[in-house]
Protein backbone atom coordinates (compact mmCIF):
# COMPACT_ATOMS: atom_id res chain seq x y z
CA UNK A 1 0.00 0.00 0.00
CA UNK A 2 1.25 3.51 -0.81
CA UNK A 3 2.47 5.55 2.16
CA UNK A 4 0.30 8.49 3.11
CA UNK A 5 1.89 11.77 4.10
CA UNK A 6 1.42 13.04 7.64
CA UNK A 7 -0.95 15.74 6.28
CA UNK A 8 -3.02 13.12 4.42
CA UNK A 9 -3.25 10.97 7.55
CA UNK A 10 -4.24 13.96 9.69
CA UNK A 11 -6.89 15.16 7.23
CA UNK A 12 -8.38 11.69 6.91
CA UNK A 13 -8.74 11.48 10.70
CA UNK A 14 -10.10 14.95 11.38
CA UNK A 15 -12.35 15.64 8.40
CA UNK A 16 -15.56 14.37 10.04
CA UNK A 17 -15.00 15.91 13.50
CA UNK A 18 -13.88 19.15 11.83
CA UNK A 19 -17.06 19.08 9.77
CA UNK A 20 -19.16 19.11 12.94
CA UNK A 21 -17.12 22.01 14.37
CA UNK A 22 -17.48 23.98 11.13
CA UNK A 23 -21.23 23.23 11.12
CA UNK A 24 -21.57 24.70 14.63
CA UNK A 25 -19.72 27.90 13.65
CA UNK A 26 -21.68 28.00 10.40
CA UNK A 27 -25.08 27.82 12.10
CA UNK A 28 -24.00 30.42 14.66
CA UNK A 29 -22.80 32.90 12.00
CA UNK A 30 -25.34 32.19 9.23
CA UNK A 31 -27.60 35.00 8.08
CA UNK A 32 -29.91 33.22 5.63
CA UNK A 33 -32.59 34.89 3.55
CA UNK A 34 -35.39 33.31 1.56
CA UNK A 35 -33.36 34.08 -1.57
CA UNK A 36 -30.10 32.52 -0.34
CA UNK A 37 -31.99 29.43 0.80
CA UNK A 38 -33.67 29.07 -2.59
CA UNK A 39 -30.40 29.62 -4.51
CA UNK A 40 -28.60 27.10 -2.31
CA UNK A 41 -30.96 24.37 -3.52
CA UNK A 42 -29.40 24.72 -6.99
CA UNK A 43 -26.16 23.32 -5.53
CA UNK A 44 -27.34 21.19 -2.61
CA UNK A 45 -29.93 19.06 -4.43
CA UNK A 46 -27.63 18.05 -7.33
CA UNK A 47 -24.87 17.36 -4.79
CA UNK A 48 -27.15 15.08 -2.77
CA UNK A 49 -28.28 13.32 -5.95
CA UNK A 50 -24.69 12.79 -7.12
CA UNK A 51 -23.57 11.40 -3.75
CA UNK A 52 -26.54 9.03 -3.63
CA UNK A 53 -26.02 7.93 -7.23
CA UNK A 54 -22.30 7.33 -6.67
CA UNK A 55 -22.94 5.38 -3.47
CA UNK A 56 -25.04 2.93 -5.49
CA UNK A 57 -22.03 2.03 -7.66
CA UNK A 58 -18.96 2.03 -5.46
CA UNK A 59 -17.62 -1.10 -3.80
CA UNK A 60 -15.03 0.50 -1.56
CA UNK A 61 -11.72 -1.36 -1.30
CA UNK A 62 -13.16 -4.31 -3.23
CA UNK A 63 -12.91 -3.11 -6.82
CA UNK A 64 -11.97 -0.12 -8.92
CA UNK A 65 -15.35 1.36 -9.80
CA UNK A 66 -15.35 2.86 -13.30
CA UNK A 67 -19.06 2.88 -14.19
CA UNK A 68 -22.01 5.13 -13.48
CA UNK A 69 -20.82 8.53 -12.24
CA UNK A 70 -17.28 7.10 -11.96
CA UNK A 71 -17.15 7.10 -15.77
CA UNK A 72 -17.34 10.92 -15.64
CA UNK A 73 -15.23 11.79 -12.59
CA UNK A 74 -12.98 9.70 -10.35
CA UNK A 75 -14.43 11.39 -7.27
CA UNK A 76 -18.20 11.85 -7.62
CA UNK A 77 -18.73 11.55 -3.88
CA UNK A 78 -16.34 14.44 -3.21
CA UNK A 79 -17.74 16.46 -6.10
CA UNK A 80 -21.20 15.99 -4.60
CA UNK A 81 -19.87 17.00 -1.19
CA UNK A 82 -18.29 20.09 -2.68
CA UNK A 83 -21.58 21.08 -4.32
CA UNK A 84 -23.48 20.55 -1.07
CA UNK A 85 -20.90 22.47 0.94
CA UNK A 86 -20.88 25.44 -1.43
CA UNK A 87 -24.68 25.38 -1.51
CA UNK A 88 -24.92 25.61 2.25
CA UNK A 89 -22.26 28.32 2.32
CA UNK A 90 -24.38 30.29 -0.16
CA UNK A 91 -27.48 29.65 1.99
CA UNK A 92 -25.76 31.34 4.92
CA UNK A 93 -25.56 34.58 2.98
CA UNK A 94 -21.97 35.21 4.11
CA UNK A 95 -18.97 35.64 1.80
CA UNK A 96 -16.50 34.84 4.54
CA UNK A 97 -18.28 31.54 5.22
CA UNK A 98 -18.04 30.69 1.51
CA UNK A 99 -14.30 31.45 1.67
CA UNK A 100 -13.86 29.45 4.88
CA UNK A 101 -15.60 26.31 3.62
CA UNK A 102 -13.80 26.51 0.28
CA UNK A 103 -10.44 26.75 2.04
CA UNK A 104 -11.33 23.89 4.39
CA UNK A 105 -12.59 21.75 1.52
CA UNK A 106 -9.36 22.24 -0.42
CA UNK A 107 -7.11 21.67 2.60
CA UNK A 108 -8.96 18.51 3.66
CA UNK A 109 -10.10 16.84 0.47
CA UNK A 110 -7.12 17.36 -1.84
CA UNK A 111 -4.80 15.42 0.53
CA UNK A 112 -7.56 12.84 1.07
CA UNK A 113 -8.06 12.36 -2.68
CA UNK A 114 -4.30 12.08 -3.28
CA UNK A 115 -4.00 9.53 -0.47
CA UNK A 116 -6.86 7.47 -1.87
CA UNK A 117 -5.32 7.60 -5.33
CA UNK A 118 -2.11 6.18 -3.89
CA UNK A 119 -4.10 3.33 -2.36
CA UNK A 120 -5.98 2.67 -5.61
CA UNK A 121 -2.78 2.80 -7.68
CA UNK A 122 -1.10 0.30 -5.34
CA UNK A 123 -4.06 -2.09 -5.16
CA UNK A 124 -5.77 -1.96 -8.57
CA UNK A 125 -3.68 -2.56 -11.69
CA UNK A 126 -6.10 -0.66 -13.94
CA UNK A 127 -6.04 2.59 -11.96
CA UNK A 128 -3.47 4.43 -14.09
CA UNK A 129 -5.35 3.67 -17.33
CA UNK A 130 -8.61 4.75 -15.66
CA UNK A 131 -6.98 7.94 -14.36
CA UNK A 132 -5.78 8.75 -17.87
CA UNK A 133 -9.39 8.55 -19.18
CA UNK A 134 -11.36 10.12 -16.33
CA UNK A 135 -10.60 13.46 -14.62
CA UNK A 136 -9.93 13.66 -10.90
CA UNK A 137 -12.80 15.97 -9.94
CA UNK A 138 -14.44 18.10 -12.63
CA UNK A 139 -16.44 15.68 -14.79
CA UNK A 140 -16.14 14.75 -18.44
CA UNK A 141 -19.11 15.56 -20.67
CA UNK A 142 -19.40 11.96 -21.89
CA UNK A 143 -18.84 8.69 -20.08
CA UNK A 144 -15.43 7.07 -20.45
CA UNK A 145 -15.45 3.47 -21.64
CA UNK A 146 -15.17 0.96 -18.84
CA UNK A 147 -13.87 -2.61 -18.69
CA UNK A 148 -16.77 -3.26 -16.29
CA UNK A 149 -19.45 -2.65 -18.94
CA UNK A 150 -22.24 -0.17 -18.27
CA UNK A 151 -22.64 -0.96 -14.59
CA UNK A 152 -25.88 -0.70 -12.71
CA UNK A 153 -27.06 1.32 -9.70
CA UNK A 154 -27.50 -0.88 -6.64
CA UNK A 155 -30.01 0.16 -4.00
CA UNK A 156 -28.34 -2.36 -1.70
CA UNK A 157 -25.00 -0.53 -2.03
CA UNK A 158 -26.71 2.83 -1.52
CA UNK A 159 -28.22 1.55 1.73
CA UNK A 160 -24.97 -0.17 2.75
CA UNK A 161 -23.08 3.13 2.45
CA UNK A 162 -25.88 4.88 4.42
CA UNK A 163 -25.91 7.77 1.98
CA UNK A 164 -29.44 8.60 3.15
CA UNK A 165 -27.66 10.21 6.12
CA UNK A 166 -26.54 13.04 3.82
CA UNK A 167 -30.16 13.66 2.87
CA UNK A 168 -31.25 13.67 6.52
CA UNK A 169 -28.33 15.94 7.45
CA UNK A 170 -29.23 18.38 4.68
CA UNK A 171 -32.82 18.39 5.87
CA UNK A 172 -31.67 19.14 9.42
CA UNK A 173 -29.46 22.01 8.23
CA UNK A 174 -32.30 23.50 6.19
CA UNK A 175 -34.58 23.20 9.21
CA UNK A 176 -31.99 24.98 11.37
CA UNK A 177 -31.51 27.69 8.74
CA UNK A 178 -35.28 28.10 8.43
CA UNK A 179 -35.58 28.49 12.19
CA UNK A 180 -32.68 30.97 12.11
CA UNK A 181 -34.49 32.94 9.39
CA UNK A 182 -37.69 33.07 11.46
CA UNK A 183 -35.68 34.14 14.53
CA UNK A 184 -34.00 36.91 12.48
CA UNK A 185 -37.40 38.22 11.38
CA UNK A 186 -38.81 38.15 14.90
CA UNK A 187 -35.73 39.79 16.45
CA UNK A 188 -34.67 41.82 13.37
Amino acid sequence: MAERTVWQQLMKRIRVPMGFAVAAVYLWRAKPTATTLAVSLLLVLPGLWLRGYAAGYVRKNAELTTTGPYAYTRNPLYLGSMSITLGFAAAAGSWWLIGMVTTLFISIYIPTILGEEGYLRANFAGFDAYAARVPRLLPRLTAAKSDQGAGEFSRKLYLHHREYNALMGAGAIYLALGLRLVWQHLHG
